[in-house]
């Protein structure tokens, strides 16, 4: 009987520090302010993305006044899209981005029907959407069948960043627009995005960065999470997305730290572009 007592008595002490010891063991990550373990966040992020697919583009209007339209329109002039390309956009649900591209290749081919003979641009450009939630690449669908978009130049593919479903060395480009700072581990999203690239392909990532600007950047965050939130609230009726959207923007590495990141990813040539004194930031680099 003694015995029995100590060995419960042993175990109710044994089991604190088991579940302790094991939690120290989980590796964690961050989601918003919160902290949660690795396997939850793609889940969590997904159902934020689900949550707001409906508005998503409304809503990017009013959080940005619009501007976002210039900053997607800054990063596609640096890309030099061009007839015949692969390119990859991922994180690109709803279609800006590689809509942008396909607008620029197909400008380009209407200049250069002028001087050359048709047979010359026959090689179809590939413009590949990869979102992980399906949700977002429906609104995507959707915009692209209403704007009359070819269905053989924008392919649709639901894909996770940081396993990506594309053969090594296959794209011309690759883009991610407001994405990377959602997914659980940066590092193999940058791995990814080398590996599919060919030599030469350029690699392009337009995020909410970090305003270093005193007054700036208090009036900054006030904006971030005092109105923000509120009109999440107000118009898609989901505060809690749009306030975990703000924190992720905190949580994600300052400018330098990022490009180092790309830098020990393999990239060369990486460097960055503040816009709207840092609220985003396009980085870039080159696989040589």
């Amino acid at each position: 009987m003694a015995l029995r007592v100590v060995t419960r008595n042993l175990g109710s002490r044994l089991l604190p520090m088991l579940s302790s010891t094991s939690l120290l063991h989980s590796h964690a990550t961050s989601f918003g302010f919160k902290e949660v373990p690795e396997e939850e966040k793609s889940q969590l992020v997904s159902h934020v993305f689900s949550s707001v697919a409906k508005n998503y583009d409304l809503m990017n209007d009013l959080m940005s006044g619009g501007l976002h339209r210039l900053w997607k329109d800054r990063l596609v002039s640096k890309l030099n899209p061009f007839p015949g390309m692969k390119h990859l956009d991922v994180a690109g649900g709803t279609g800006d981005v590689a809509f942008r591209i396909l607008d620029t290749v197909n400008s380009i081919k209407r200049r250069a029907l002028q001087d050359v003979l048709e047979d010359d641009l026959q090689e179809e450009t590939r413009i590949y959407v990869c979102d992980i939630n399906p949700n977002m690449l429906n609104v995507g669908k959707k915009r692209a069948l209403e704007r009359g978009y070819p269905d053989k130049s924008l392919l649709w593919v639901e894909g996770d960043a940081e396993a990506l479903c594309f053969e090594d060395s296959t794209v011309d480009g690759y883009t991610i627009a407001f994405g990377i700072r959602n997914v659980t581990h940066i590092e193999k999203a940058l791995a990814e995005a080398y590996r599919v690239l060919k030599r030469g392909g350029r690699f392009l990532c337009l995020e909410l960065s970090h305003v270093d600007i005193p007054v700036f950047k208090d009036l900054y965050d006030y904006y971030s999470f005092s109105v923000i939130p509120a009109i999440g609230e107000l118009v898609a009726g989901d505060r809690g997305s749009y306030q975990y959207l703000v924190e992720s923007v905190r949580r994600f590495p300052p400018q330098e730290k990022f490009a180092a990141m790309i830098s020990d990813a393999g990239f060369q040539k990486v460097e960055y572009e503040n816009l709207v004194g840092g609220v985003v930031a396009i980085h870039s680099g080159l696989k040589i």
